[in-house]
C-alpha cells in the first residue's frame, strides 16, 4: 500500500525517466518508512553509472548520519530488487543549499527566496523563469518576475514544471547558517568554498558501490 501511495504522489521533478520512476517506486517507500522523504532520484550515465538519491526530513534538516542510514537501507532493497543491470555507485545526499524544488510544498516552504523554474511548454513565449517565489495557490506556483521593467506575479501550474531549484545567494547561505546554528547541528565544513556551478549538484554525503 505504501508504494502505491508514493507512486500517486510522484512527479517528473522527482523522477524524470522510466528507470528513475521505477527506482523511485522501490526506494521511496523505504525512505518514507525511515521517517524521511524522497526529494529526487536520478540514474546518470558515464564510465561508471551513478544513482543519485536526494532525501530530506519532512520539516527539513537532514544530516550526514541520516544519509548513511538511508544509504544502508536503500542499498539492501536494491540488492534484492536489482533494477539496474550495470554496476553503479549509490550516492545519498541532502538537497543542498541551492536545492531542487520537486514537491508542491517546497514552493510554499521557500516562499520569499529566489528560484529558477523551467516549464515543459512555452508560456507566453518562454520556458525559463527567474524570480522570487510567492507561495502556492491551488495547484499553481506563484513567482514574482521582472516583465517590461516592472515586477509582476505570475502563476505556473505545478504540472507544467520540468525543473526548478533555488538560486544560491549570499542571503540563502546566511539563512542556512542561521538555521544550522539554531538547531545546534552546524558543521562549518559544509559551507567551505561554496561556488555556484550551473547544472551541478552538491557533493554526496554517502557512496556505496554496487
Amino acid at each position: 500500500m505504501a508504494r502505491f501511495l508514493f507512486l500517486d504522489a510522484m512527479t517528473d521533478l522527482i523522477a524524470k525517466t522510466a528507470i528513475d520512476r521505477r527506482l523511485a517506486g522501490i526506494v521511496g517507500p523505504v525512505i518514507e518508512g525511515l521517517g524521511f522523504e524522497l526529494v529526487r532520484v536520478r540514474l546518470m550515465g558515464g564510465k561508471t553509472r551513478i544513482l543519485q538519491i536526494m532525501a530530506d526530513r519532512p520539516e527539513g534538516g537532514i544530516e550526514v548520519d541520516d544519509c548513511a542510514t538511508i544509504s544502508t537501507a536503500v542499498s539492501a532493497v536494491l540488492d534484492v530488487e536489482d533494477p539496474v543491470e550495470d554496476n553503479y555507485v549509490l550516492e545519498v545526499s541532502s538537497p543542498g543549499i541551492d536545492r531542487p524544488l520537486t514537491r508542491l510544498k517546497d514552493f510554499d516552504m521557500w516562499k520569499g527566496w529566489e528560484a529558477r523554474i523551467e516549464t515543459t511548454e512555452l508560456i507566453d513565449g518562454r520556458r525559463r523563469f527567474k524570480g522570487t517565489l510567492a507561495g502556492v495557490e491551488d495547484e499553481e506556483i506563484l513567482i514574482q518576475i521582472e516583465d517590461g521593467g516592472e515586477e509582476v506575479t505570475i502563476g505556473l501550474r505545478f504540472d507544467w514544471l520540468s525543473d526548478a531549484k533555488l538560486i544560491l545567494t549570499d542571503e540563502l547561505i546566511a539563512e542556512m547558517l542561521r538555521q544550522k546554528k539554531a538547531s545546534g547541528t552546524f558543521d562549518e565544513s559544509q559551507f567551505d568554498e561554496i561556488e555556484e556551478i550551473e547544472g551541478e549538484d552538491d557533493e554526496p554525503a554517502e557512496e556505496t558501490k554496487h
